[in-house]
């Protein structure tokens, strides 16, 4: 079997990755929203910022952290390269350059998902509309998703798909954990109270593991439990720990499969990732710091993503 051009497998993980972050953002956003009140009343956007580390960035630009200046920021502006457009303008950059690798359909879609976020402007991502509009970005990036399941050859570009939008995945999960629980733990609602019950629903809808969650933890929200869920439930898809497993399958896969005479250090470094998350406690992991925690698990990421950009992707 032909195997995939490094620059085309190498397209197709980031392009797999950017759209998974689209996805990430807006509904990090969306649940900054939903709860992310001051005592005072009005939002904290400046943490939305310090998930992505871009607050020294965006604060050098004598901007105010407002609604209005930070939805502009991560999702129309094309000189950040963090925001939805930024990342939808790269994915199908990269779309285009992978037409004879790709569907027709998916070419299609994020053709068309482009020219319509081209389109918007401030006035169309305001405060009031912003649920609208993360609601549509999320229904996008979830479409294509399913078109590239239903129609990308299953070759070892399809396995590059799968390790980009697993990693991205466990690392936006972690994220927006990393970016709530602190808020949540610190907030004046009383655990257990109608408040506290609220947040954690709104925060499980954001990874969009309310449902699931209700199936396993039928009883009411805590800190521990949803945690956990987010973290380590391998049969809810957006969990840390089943993304992770299903990035490490897919490059098992790859090699297997296809035959890779690559060496296997990436392999390597993701199982023991792999088993590190899978003997992780949630008990242990609040015992010792939710924030030291999560910290290590996006630098393990990074350093996984570099080996693969070494292995397969480097000329």
């Amino acid at each position: 079997m032909h195997k995939l051009l490094a620059r085309h497998a190498e397209e197709i993980f980031w392009m797999s990755r950017q759209v998974e972050r689209m996805n990430n953002i807006a509904r990090i956003l969306d649940v900054q929203e939903s709860f992310g009140h001051q005592k005072d009343g009005t939002h904290n956007w400046l943490s939305v910022l310090k998930i992505y580390a871009d607050d020294e960035r965006f604060l050098a630009q004598d901007l105010k952290p407002t609604a209005e200046n930070v939805l502009y920021f991560y999702i129309l502006d094309g000189d950040n390269p963090t925001s939805i457009y930024a990342n939808l303008k790269m994915a199908r950059q990269n779309a285009r350059a992978l037409r004879p690798q790709i569907s027709t359909e998916m070419w299609f879609h994020l053709n068309t998902f482009y020219n319509s976020m081209r389109g918007m402007k401030r006035r169309d991502i305001s405060e009031e509309r912003l649920n609208l509009v993360c609601a549509r970005i999320k229904e996008a990036c979830q479409t294509f998703s399913g078109i590239t399941a239903e129609t990308l050859y299953k070759d070892d570009s399809w396995y590059f798909s799968k390790i980009g939008m697993n990693l991205e995945r466990a690392d936006q999960t972690s994220r927006l954990l990393d970016a709530k629980y602190e808020a949540l733990q610190m907030g004046d609602a009383d655990m257990g109270s109608a408040s506290d019950m609220s947040q954690w629903n709104a925060l499980l809808r954001s990874a969009a593991g309310f449902h699931a969650y209700r199936r396993v933890h039928s009883k009411g929200f805590s800190a521990e439990s949803a945690a956990g869920f987010l973290l380590f439930d391998e049969r809810f898809p957006r969990s840390v720990s089943a993304s992770i497993s299903e990035a490490c399958l897919a490059l098992k896969d790859l090699h297997e499969s296809f035959g890779s005479d690559q060496k296997r250090t990436a392999l390597d470094a993701m199982k023991a990732f792999q088993s590190h998350v899978r003997q992780s406690a949630i008990k242990d992991v609040i015992a010792s710091g939710m924030h030291d925690y999560l910290d290590d698990l996006q630098k393990h990421l990074i350093d996984i993503t570099s080996l693969l950009e070494e292995e397969f992707f480097a000329p």
